[in-house]
Order: structure tokens, then sequence, then C-alpha cells
């Protein structure tokens, strides 16, 4: 969504009046603080947090490999598998997507592919998981 934007449900995408927060919403309670002269910060603080997550493979093959089929790979796909890398390297995930898509429509410069390669995970392109990944030795 542009700066200076927000959407509402029940009246959709509305210009805001006050581009420094992050929604109409948020301007109103602003300016009753500012108006009521309670001193405040805005977005000042980050604040890290932890959330636990379970993930459910879409395939295991009988020598471990673990196949996701993705139509479409999103922002939150990548950053989860990421983090599932990082905390489960013994795991052997390997993405069978079903085109080789751009990851952004508004730069031609990576595709899924490319991503995989960045980031160490083994793909294929189409509806068929490889003989070869299904005849592949279990790992010891």
């Amino acid at each position: 969504m542009a700066k200076g934007w927000s959407f509402s449900r029940l009246g959709g995408f509305k210009k805001r009046a006050d581009k420094s927060t992050r929604s109409n919403f948020e301007s109103q309670v602003k300016a009753n603080l500012e108006k009521a002269k309670v001193p405040f910060e805005y977005e000042t603080l980050k604040v890290p947090y932890t959330t636990s997550h379970y993930y459910k493979p879409d395939f295991i093959l009988s020598n471990g490999i673990i196949v996701e089929a993705k139509g479409l790979f999103l922002p939150e796909d990548r950053s989860k598998h990421l983090t599932i890398k990082k905390q489960h390297p013994e795991l052997d995930i390997r993405f069978l997507f079903m085109k080789d898509q751009y990851i952004s429509t508004k730069t031609k410069a990576n595709k899924y592919s490319d991503w995989c390669k960045k980031n160490g995970f083994q793909y294929h392109i189409g509806t068929v998981i490889p003989k070869k990944w299904i005849e592949e030795e279990k790992a010891r």
C-alpha cells in the first residue's frame, strides 16, 4: 500500500490526514493526545518477541526428503522456510514449484529458483516429483 493511504474494511482506501501515523485511527488518537496536551511517543520502542509455530510438510518421501508443493511462494513462506532451515538443519526440505515465477511483480530480478539457489534449497519446476529424489538413498 502506498504511503499516505489507509484501508478500512467498510470504507476501502482513504487518504490519511496525518501521514506521520500508519492509520486514520492512530491519527485520531494522536490528535486527541495532542489536544489534551498529554506527552507521548509514537512507535519509538521496538520489542522483540517470539511465537511458537508448527510446520506441517506437504509430502514426506520414504527416504525422509520433505517436498513442499508451491503454486505461490509468498514472502511469509520464504521467511518461514529460512527460519525452519536455521532451527532444523537436519531436515532435507525441497520445493516443487508449479512455475518458476518472479518473486515480485515490481521487479523481474529474482525467480523462485534464484531464491532456492541463494538459500541452499533444492527445487524442481512442474507437478511431478523428480524420480531422482524418490530413488535417493535415505540419509544416515
